[in-house]
């Protein structure tokens, strides 16, 4: 997920599924409590990691692999042990090492899981969530996922500290330290990485990094500090729908027309399907045109300029099919939020902030305040949750007590941003050390809380050392998890497989 700093913020729920607590002990064994904010010393240790073999039908071939779960400790720098992270590998038996590639696969949040790239888009089995129909009640069933990456690289997927069943081992002050800031979470993870490397004997292997969302702020952070202080080369990226750059998609009020001009063409690829229109380069390249020229000289003239206000607001409502009347009373300054609520007023319906065309009903239509939360995330919790519970505790039969956490707004809540702080300078470090690195951004073009526009911006302005060969944008139907669709997650597949094919 989009970092929730943002506006999609209040989407964010608290989700956790509990799997196989014990049952209470007798009074006279229960240990005394403790200070709030202590360590829990008393958790029982996670089980060693367990491996069972699997199959699926991936690109139209079966594919035979051991689907591995287990535990990485992460320590201090005296040796204490303070956390430990739980991680999800698949992986081709008998595959030579130095041939095979393995991808580190990471979600974002800060707060989320890694089920959903996992369950989702590159694993061996999928759940249905995220495509229009779906509800929280359907049978949360693995099926075969014909669009995993398996076929082609080893899959690792981390949880970092506070997601998933991934815990702290220290008390909240030292766990918000060492685990919920943005240095510190790459600093930890990068060990995690290297740990299971040494673990695996796969340091010779090509090494890859997937994230989503604020998963791909942290990737061009891991890439570079694993390249420089952890001393291990990663081959390419793969950025999903990426969380980039904070102080570009900032506060909407603001002087600068950036987060305007970054949020427009999702909201025109919205309505553009809505129509039935195909959406590709002749569609959107207008729309991406004129955001680059004349609405910046309208924009900045400002509303006391009002033919130039009067123009602008025109041609925001063409783009985004909104009630001109509307959009003139916001001098042309739509935000996402009115965007998403007004689209289908009259069906008393909202779209969700991850993807536009995927609606559910406003509970209170006639509230002037929008009083729900995001429609596409709260339908996902469930059969993602539900899913990997069962796949850890009963398919591969890693028994643990404690909860899962899909989401988790305690983790959110306690990250010490800092969005001064751009991945891009990272990926620019990374890749003009690497010319063999490779990196993919893929977006879906209905997405608002991670528009594709902002990373097309970036890349645009980046220097050329090989940029226009290596670092690749790449757009489908769908929103920020367009994987739910089968044929954007077919397209993103064969796209990434070329990369890795290349090198």
């Amino acid at each position: 997920m989009r970092s929730l700093s943002m506006a999609c913020a209040a989407a964010l729920l608290t989700i956790s599924a509990t799997a196989g607590i014990a049952a209470d002990k007798p009074a006279a064994d229960k240990p005394a409590a403790k200070e709030a904010g202590a360590p829990d010393d008393n958790l029982a240790p996670f089980p060693d990691a367990k491996t069972i073999k699997q199959s699926a039908v991936i690109g139209g071939k079966t594919v035979s692999y051991n689907a591995t779960v287990g535990a990485i400790p992460v320590k201090d720098a005296k040796g204490k042990l303070i956390g430990e992270v739980v991680y999800t590998a698949y992986t081709l038996p008998g595959a030579a090492a130095q041939n095979r590639p393995v991808t580190f696969a990471f979600n974002g949040g800060p707060g989320a899981a890694s089920v959903y790239l996992n369950l989702g888009a590159i694993g061996p089995k999928r759940v249905a969530f995220g495509a229009q129909g779906d509800a929280p009640s359907d049978p949360a069933v693995l099926r075969d996922n014909p669009n995993s990456w398996l076929d082609f690289t080893d899959l690792v997927f981390i949880d970092p500290v506070g997601t998933g069943f991934s815990r702290t081992r220290t008390d909240e002050a030292t766990t918000k330290k060492e685990f919920y800031a943005a240095d510190a979470d790459i600093h930890y993870l990068s060990r995690v990485v290297y740990d299971w490397l040494v673990e695996n004997g796969r340091l010779s292997s090509p090494k890859y990094l997937t994230g989503e969302s604020y998963g791909g702020y942290r990737l061009p952070r891991l890439a570079y500090y694993l390249q420089t202080q952890i001393g291990v080369g990663i081959s390419g990226m793969t950025l999903v729908s990426p969380y980039l750059d904070p102080a570009a998609i900032g506060d909407e009020t603001a002087l600068s027309p950036l987060p305007w001009m970054i949020n427009y063409p999702a909201m025109a690829a919205g309505h553009f399907e809505r129509q039935g229109k195909h959406l590709d380069a002749s569609t959107m390249g207008p729309v991406e045109d004129y955001l680059r020229t004349q609405f910046v000289a309208d924009f900045l003239a400002g509303p006391k300029d009002k033919a130039a206000t009067d123009r602008l607001s025109a041609r925001v409502a063409e783009i985004t099919g909104l009630d001109p009347a509307l959009v003139r009373r916001m001098d042309g300054r739509v935000d996402i939020m009115t965007y998403l609520r007004e689209i289908r007023r009259d069906q008393g319906q909202v779209g969700s902030i991850y993807d536009s065309n995927f609606t559910a009903y406003d509970p209170f239509p006639a509230s002037a305040r929008a009083q729900y939360n995001d429609p596409l995330l709260t339908t996902l919790i469930a059969p993602t949750t539900s899913a990997m519970v069962d796949f850890v505790t009963r398919q591969v039969g890693w028994k643990v007590d404690g909860r899962y956490n899909a989401l988790s707004y305690e983790v959110n809540a306690a990250w010490d941003r800092d969005n001064s702080d751009s991945p891009v300078q990272d990926l620019r470090k990374a890749i003009s050390i690497d010319p063999k690195m490779t990196v993919d951004i893929v977006h879906g073009w209905d997405d608002l809380s991670c528009p594709y526009f902002g990373s097309a911006l970036i890349i645009d302005q980046m220097p050329d050392f090989g940029q226009a060969q290596r670092v690749k944008l790449h757009k489908y139907p769908g929103g920020h998890m367009f994987y739910s669709r089968s044929d954007s997650g077919a397209m993103m597949r064969a796209d990434v497989m070329s990369s890795y094919a290349a090198r």
